[in-house]
């Protein structure tokens, strides 16, 4: 185990240099004038222009410029915003609870829907059930998340008026909070629901028809403790792949779910930094999403371990 961590571990550093290599690069390749999009359109004065890009260090060449900015992320620096002023790590760190929030709590719609509504289905094959549960993951897979958010929103807010459509409910704390949290949670949760409901369907037909569930029946144990103890465990291997890879995914999402209700997390972050070409915010939030997405499929590879008594063996 110690040694699948510390492997896992030293793999983060390439991935990371690469994420740091790309999100620089990329993020300058966008079109237009930085200083005229923090300044303004109708800002023109050369000698102000030509302060500034001292100050953020954009009249160095780009290697010096890279250079510079790796130097002070290797000592914990990740910058300061070009808008805001503020050092971008504190943004992160201020934003990441509502984001995390957001994402822990697709994460929880998703698996309370999609391992109970699978196992189910597997069980109850080609019966109603099963096809209701088909067509829904069908569905899910199929719609965007930002027009299930829209659809949401025009359902609950609008014509029903039961839950708010815009904010976190900061300040109201409590359960009153809570009602804000639901349809972006929702709406982030429902395409990772159906695609474990369909790996868990699947993975539960597959371990059903293995030799030692068909020895549990014989030995005359109740159906139940043969789906529960003896099958849905082995199945749950492939379902937490997905989840994992979902799960770093999930933050990606938040971007788009961010947006349309207006969720005060890292998506609305990012998308500001890019319209702003606010350098160092994009750099910094990508960086740190990217080292998330290698510390939860790390902690995948140790519940693997776990799950799978082969794998701490070796075979």
């Amino acid at each position: 185990m110690a040694r699948l961590i510390l492997t896992r571990l030293l793999a983060v550093v390439p991935v990371l240099l690469g994420i740091s290599v790309i999100s620089f690069f990329v993020i300058r390749m966008i079109p237009g004038n930085v200083i005229s999009s923090i300044m303004g359109q109708d800002f023109s004065d050369p000698k102000l222009e030509a302060e500034m890009r001292a100050y953020f260090g954009l009249d160095m060449p780009i290697h010096e410029q890279f250079l510079s900015w790796f130097g002070r992320l290797l000592h914990g620096d990740f910058g300061t915003s070009m808008r805001s002023g503020q050092p971008v790590l504190d943004e992160i760190l201020e934003r990441l609870p509502a984001t995390m929030l957001l994402a822990v709590s697709a994460l929880v719609v998703s698996v309370l829907i999609s391992i109970p509504f699978g196992v189910l289905s597997a069980t109850r094959r080609n019966g109603l059930l099963d096809a209701g549960s088909r067509l829904a993951s069908l569905i899910g897979l199929s719609v965007p998340n930002f027009w299930l958010g829209i659809l949401l929103v025009y359902l609950f807010s609008v014509t029903l008026g039961w839950l708010p459509s815009q904010g976190a409910g900061s300040g109201e704390g409590g359960l009153a909070q809570l009602k804000y949290l639901i349809l972006p949670a929702v709406t982030l949760g429902a395409s990772l629901a159906a695609i474990s409901m369909r790996m868990t369907r699947s993975s539960m037909l597959e371990v059903l028809n293995q030799d030692y569930v068909r020895t549990a029946r014989a030995k005359g144990l109740s159906e139940r403790v043969v789906v529960v103890r003896h099958a849905l465990r082995n199945s749950l291997i492939p379902v937490i792949t997905v989840l994992g890879i979902q799960a770093g995914a999930l933050l990606g999402g938040t971007v788009v779910v961010e947006q349309v209700f207006s969720w005060p997390g890292l998506g609305t972050m990012v998308i500001r930094g890019i319209t702003q070409r606010d350098y160092p915010v994009v750099q910094g939030t990508l960086l740190f999403l990217a080292f998330f997405y290698v510390v939860v499929n790390l902690l995948v590879d140790i519940i693997y371990v776990y799950l799978d008594p082969r794998l701490r063996s070796g075979h």
